[in-house]
């Protein structure tokens, strides 16, 4: 499956825009949320990075953990641009702090697939990972 790259365009207040996503809706005001994610295993799961990046263990509680995982603790606003039911994703801004957008791929409820891109600490940053249920949280 082929992912397109979709630019994100800052625009002055904070928001973004991305080129060519279309209809994107606030992650409030969906009613169903992201369904997809809600589905995943709970628990610790290692992201594996294909750049050779060491991997990451974190605790998923919700699933939405894996969608900010260059802006972790970040308090980001986040828009839903594709709420399927095997992939999401999912454009977020964190105000002085960069913004990123992330498609998740579930191939079972235990491992998914990761692409995420943007800009982090006022450095690009571009990754694929994938991410497996490997334990109980900690």
């Amino acid at each position: 499956m082929m992912v397109q790259k979709i630019p994100l365009v800052p625009l002055i207040g904070g928001s973004l825009l991305a080129a060519g996503a279309g209809f994107a809706v606030p992650l409030a005001a969906q009613s169903g949320g992201l369904s997809m994610l809600d589905g995943l295993s709970k628990g610790e799961w290692t992201v594996r990075f294909r750049d050779g990046a060491p991997a990451r263990k974190i605790c998923v509680r919700t699933g939405r953990e894996l969608i900010q995982l260059q802006h972790r603790s970040a308090s980001c606003r986040q828009v839903v641009v594709r709420n399927g039911t095997s992939e999401v994703t999912v454009q977020y801004n964190c105000q002085g702090n960069g913004y990123g957008r992330t498609s998740i791929r579930r191939e079972t409820a235990t491992l998914t697939q990761i692409d995420s891109q943007g800009f982090a600490g006022g450095v690009p940053f571009q990754f694929t990972a994938e991410a497996r249920r490997t334990g109980t949280c900690q």
